[in-house]
């Protein structure tokens, strides 16, 4: 069934060409959501009572030291139990970073990062996925080696490299974080081939510790005074960008999707400066449930929307097998998985356990299934951050409420957009207020219409089916009670938002081309069990990976290219490119660019027609989404020479080649 949906949503995408996304949706459905939820662990998400349990806020994780200039931080992953799942269902293992200074701090999601405009931050960032006894942890999730990937065991092609091992990872997990939207040097980026190793006491013989950067970003960060200890890396941030919403997660290459979905995951609050407003928002404190001011309720809430699903046990569920994706079982799926080359001597390019993408059948937000939030009648500012894997969000309020988006991934926006729905792919942030001052007492409820499936842009009902409306259709509630006190933030109707200084003309164009790659060796057994048939080039498969490549404007030649292929995208520092995208997928690609915050120039449909960026596009953004059979121009200030890379945000995506190093030459 899983299949059969894929198939027909890549028919719809391939048809429509993505529609341009309105921001008020008026169109009755046409397509009706399924009213089965979406495939998942042995749990029921029916079964998951909704709005028992309260929004977590994340509280400000405490700083190690600090002084007028630095702000020091000493953070750590670690694995530890947490009530995600209601008071009465079994509580859920995960990973999540927390301060060495307390461990009341471990939390899914993490707590936040409170940064300050022209003020360092100093992070080190401690791989500590091990036990009492310092052994290493193993994955809480199937790893598949057959990707290009840490791969610290590495035998004969070494270390980040593709493996050829088709049973799942068992051994010590490579860890290195980024800063999503941090403008910062290649040091302390996070590249996905710095990653390293736990310091633990039983690191197997001949595994590669760390990644192939690591030693080279140490012996930077040691030019500017940062020692880098074993099984962590200190980062430093200089914070002289616009204040925003950033957030910070794992970027392990070839198994973000799993560490990502195993929790490791935070806020961090760039504040001050020339491009931030003070109005009046009550934010959270050091204290959990305690704002800056205990007198006044919190009003300034970081909102993480992410999908999961879970096992009867509380365990996260995460597909082991290749077939799930097929809606098959795995006896069923009868393909030559890498390296397998026994089925007909046909040489494999399936890979045994990734899927392409992921949709949980649960909605977690602030690491609890579908909490509540008392909010007095009152102005709320919400900075929502999708973390799902590979969910888009379209939010709704079902009372029929507006959404005041002020801010983007760049920070604020030039003015205020009203919206009755909210767009958000994953890694993407949106800054709103709502103002619940006139709302009547009682319960709204904070909805989702995106499809439970691959989305390529449209209306839901129109050119999708909506989430299921029993589960993946709610994300939260909102429980309106009477105001205690005065609001003193500023009223939306009078908010003057700061200035904002545009990219300039670009001096150069990157074509960029986005590619999904078919399988060529898939055979399977007919409807009734019999001799092998042959069906070649995936027209009864799924994708076997995703790739972003070049595109040849003049002979009109697309070259699709590997992770580790030679680099194509080489800006010279302080230059301005412009980095127009080309989809050659059904999929919308949500591209995020390391270092850089860029603009949204245009986008041009298959019939040659331009239209401007939407408008909740129109600030400094870190990720576009790129429409199916659409060109989308970004342009950017390349300033920081040193490594990065730009990819899909969808992590199943990312994680199998939809990821390119970039290098910014000095």
């Amino acid at each position: 069934m899983k299949k059969l949906l894929y198939t027909l949503v890549l028919i719809a995408m391939v048809l429509t060409l993505a529609f341009p996304v309105s921001s008020v949706m008026g169109a009755k459905p046409l397509i009706p959501p399924s009213p089965l939820p979406v495939p998942g662990g042995t749990l029921d998400p029916l079964s998951i009572t909704t709005y028992v349990t309260p929004l977590v806020i994340p509280p400000e994780i405490p700083k190690t030291s600090s002084n007028a200039t630095v702000d020091y931080y000493e953070i750590a992953v670690r694995q530890f139990q947490q009530q995600i799942l209601p008071a009465g269902f079994p509580a859920t293992t995960v990973w999540s970073y927390g301060s060495i200074t307390d461990n009341a701090t471990f939390n899914y999601p993490a707590f936040t990062i409170e940064a300050t405009y022209g003020k360092t931050t100093q992070v080190n960032w401690i791989n500590d996925l091990v036990d009492a006894s310092g052994n290493y942890l193993p994955h809480l999730l199937p790893i598949d080696q057959t990707l290009h990937w840490a791969n610290p065991p590495g035998g004969e092609m070494g270390r980040d490299m593709m493996g050829t091992d088709p049973s799942p990872y068992t051994g010590p997990v490579p860890i290195i974080t980024h800063v999503h939207g941090a403008h910062t040097t290649e040091d302390s980026d996070g590249f996905p081939e710095a990653w390293y190793l736990p310091a633990a006491n039983n690191i197997p013989a001949g595994y590669a510790t760390v990644g192939t950067y690591y030693d080279q970003f140490k012996a930077e960060a040691a030019l500017d005074g940062r020692t880098w200890q074993t099984g962590s890396a200190l980062f430093e941030y200089p914070n002289n960008q616009r204040a925003t919403t950033l957030w910070y997660h794992d970027h392990s290459l070839g198994m973000t999707r799993a560490n990502v979905y195993a929790g490791p995951a935070g806020f961090y609050l760039l504040r001050g400066g020339p491009d931030d407003l003070d109005m009046g928002f009550n934010r959270p404190g050091l204290t959990l449930g305690v704002g800056v001011d205990p007198l006044e309720p919190i009003t300034e809430i970081p909102i993480g929307i992410q999908d999961r699903s879970f096992n009867a046990d509380g365990s996260l569920f995460y597909p082991d097998n290749r077939a799930f994706f097929e809606g098959l079982t795995p006896a069923q799926l009868q393909i030559p998985f890498i390296p397998d080359t026994t089925l007909r001597g046909q040489p494999s390019d399936v890979s045994p356990i990734w899927n392409p993408e992921f949709f949980g059948n649960t909605m977690v937000v602030n690491g609890n299934t579908w909490p509540y939030l008392q909010v007095e009648q009152r102005q709320y500012r919400f900075r929502f951050l999708n973390g799902s894997q590979s969910r888009f969000l379209m939010l709704e309020l079902d009372n029929g409420g507006i959404f005041y988006q002020i801010g983007t991934e760049g920070g604020f926006l030039p003015s205020v957009v009203p919206l009755t729905q909210l767009l958000i792919a994953p890694a993407e942030r949106a800054d709103v207020i709502i103002d619940f001052t006139n709302v009547p007492e009682g319960n709204i409820i904070l909805q989702n219409v995106a499809p439970d499936s691959p989305f390529g842009g449209g209306l839901p009902g129109v050119d999708f089916a909506a989430s299921n409306p029993a589960t993946t259709g709610q994300v939260m509630q909102f429980q309106v009670v009477p105001i205690n006190g005065t609001d003193t933030s500023t009223p939306v109707a009078n908010l003057t938002l700061p200035a904002m200084a545009t990219v300039g003309t670009p001096t150069n164009t990157q074509y960029i081309s986005l590619n999904e790659m078919m399988s060529m060796s898939v055979y399977w057994r007919n409807a009734k069990g019999g001799a092998v048939i042959e069906a070649r080039g995936g027209r009864a498969f799924g994708p076997t990976m995703a790739l972003l490549g070049t595109f040849d404007p003049v002979a009109g030649v697309t070259t699709p290219l590997h992770w580790d292929d030679p680099i194509t995208e080489m800006p010279v520092a302080g230059t301005i490119e412009m980095w127009e995208l080309r989809n050659f997928t059904a999929d919308a690609h949500p591209i995020h660019i390391h270092m850089v915050q860029f603009q949204v120039v245009e986008r041009v449909d298959a019939k040659g027609v331009i239209r401007p960026p939407e408008v909740w596009e129109t600030g400094y953004k870190d990720t576009v989404i790129a429409y199916p059979g659409e060109i989308t121009r970004v342009k950017a200030v390349f300033d920081i020479a040193g490594l990065f890379v730009w990819h899909c945000h969808i992590l199943e995506h990312e994680d199998n080649e939809m990821m390119r190093p970039y290098q910014v030459i000095p």
